[in-house]
């Protein structure tokens, strides 16, 4: 008899524009991240699409392929960033300036 200790429940999820690719897997202990994302048919769904190249990881850690899941994981796969952070936060910091001078404010009152 199986008993429940004996497996994992995982989540593998890719993140694309418009859309999320997301997996429910049930994995034998001990399971790996390559496991995972091997189980999860990531492979078949994309297969121009090297998950190891932007990372992968598991709520927002960046982990290696033997790293060991634990049960409830989810299991990020990452993708390159479609816009610069940098770039975004001066043109924040632009548009601010620039609402300030015109003398309007950029968030309703009471909020932070």
């Amino acid at each position: 008899m199986v008993n429940n200790t004996d497996w994992l429940r995982v989540t593998v999820c890719y993140a694309l524009p418009g859309q999320v690719w997301v997996k429910q897997l049930r994995l034998p202990k001990p399971a790996t991240v390559a496991q995972a994302l091997h189980e999860s048919g990531f492979a078949q769904a994309f297969p121009n699409v090297d998950p190891w190249r932007q990372g992968i990881g598991i709520f927002g850690q960046l982990r290696a392929a033997d790293d060991a899941l634990a049960d409830g994981d989810r299991v990020e796969i990452y993708r390159p960033l479609t816009f610069d952070p940098k770039e975004s936060r001066c043109r924040r910091a632009e548009h601010r300036r620039a609402q300030k001078a015109r003398g309007t404010r950029g968030r309703p009152p009471g909020l932070l």
